[in-house]
């Protein structure tokens, strides 16, 4: 019987998110891609400096060594060709990265193969990637390049952050706020305060987490969630009902009424945190790995929303 992921949880990560290939890259758009294949080539058996999402597919994988059995499984999707992307597999190696599938794309988008994998999620710095992956109703983010180097982890707890709305739930909310202003979204969020959002691109990849984390000890989980929002009473209330209605449960729930997320971020300690709005990445990137999620209507064009 061929070998299958259903029982996994699946992340996919690009080889420029797993890696700091910014040299080679700037070949690549400088120079071509025959040149970045042949300085590829040459420099095949040099190490790659982990990139910004190395720490978190580390913390990862670990989660197996801890649980004694193979619950996560990590996979890279790269636009490399298999010849290029032997520097990759080698640099995994190095670092005893226990990643062993991979679908190299030479130069195409590798998002068409996320739904063979049964990934739960997909993290690139490629925005045309990730657009495409979410598109399709996969949880997608643009790794963003950290603004400092993080800090070393202070235990082995896997630790996510989510915005709300246009990531966990639709935009809905949002498209009134952003059309009529923060008076009439409280007031509409007031009056439906009992009726559910519609679920965003991540509430799959957040119900396969709470899924494992459902099977482990409560008490000493090596996984914790926090939702981080702007929102703000009395528009919390719809939120938690939401998450009842689902039946996913996070550990922790901040409501920051419009606070920069940064700082409490780090007070959480989160390995990477998914948000719509660039300005709330910007913010969360001077001190955690974060992921931009290009959906909804803060990302629709100025034209396109009239």
């Amino acid at each position: 019987m061929p070998a299958q992921l259903t029982d996994k949880l699946v992340i996919a990560i690009s080889s420029r998110a797993l890696f700091d290939l910014a040299e080679s890259h700037r070949i690549y758009e400088e120079e071509g891609l025959d040149a970045y294949q042949e300085y590829q080539i040459a420099h095949e058996n040099e190490i790659l400096a982990p990139g910004d999402a190395f720490p978190l597919v580390a913390k990862l994988l670990k989660l197996n060594e801890r649980l004694g059995q193979d619950r996560v499984e990590v996979i890279l999707l790269s636009r490399n060709s298999a010849d290029t992307g032997l520097r990759i597999f080698n640099s995994i190696e190095h670092y005893g990265l226990n990643i062993v599938r991979a679908a190299f794309c030479g130069g195409q988008s590798p998002y068409r193969y996320i739904a063979s994998f049964n990934c739960h999620l997909f993290l690139s710095t490629h925005i045309e990637d990730v657009t495409n992956a979410l598109s399709s109703g996969f949880a997608a983010a643009m790794i963003m390049p950290s603004v400092k180097s993080a800090d070393e982890p202070s235990d082995d707890t896997l630790r996510f952050a989510f915005d709300g709305d246009a990531v966990v739930f639709s935009d809905e909310a949002e498209q009134i706020y952003q059309a009529e202003g923060l008076e009439a979204f409280a007031a509409s969020e007031r009056a439906s305060a009992k009726l559910p959002l519609s679920g965003g691109p991540f509430k799959p990849f957040l119900a396969a987490l709470h899924k494992l984390q459902s099977e482990l000890p409560a008490k000493q989980s090596p996984i914790r969630t926090a939702l981080v929002t702007a929102r703000s009473a009395p528009a919390h209330e719809r939120v938690i009902r939401t998450l009842r209605e689902w039946g996913i449960r996070l550990d922790e729930s901040l409501f920051l009424g419009g606070l920069a997320k940064g700082p409490f971020l780090k007070s959480f300690g989160a390995d990477v945190f998914f948000d719509d709005q660039v300005g709330h990445c910007d913010s969360a990137r001077e001190h955690v790995a974060t992921g931009h999620v290009p959906h909804g209507v803060t990302n629709t064009p100025k034209e396109l929303k009239n």
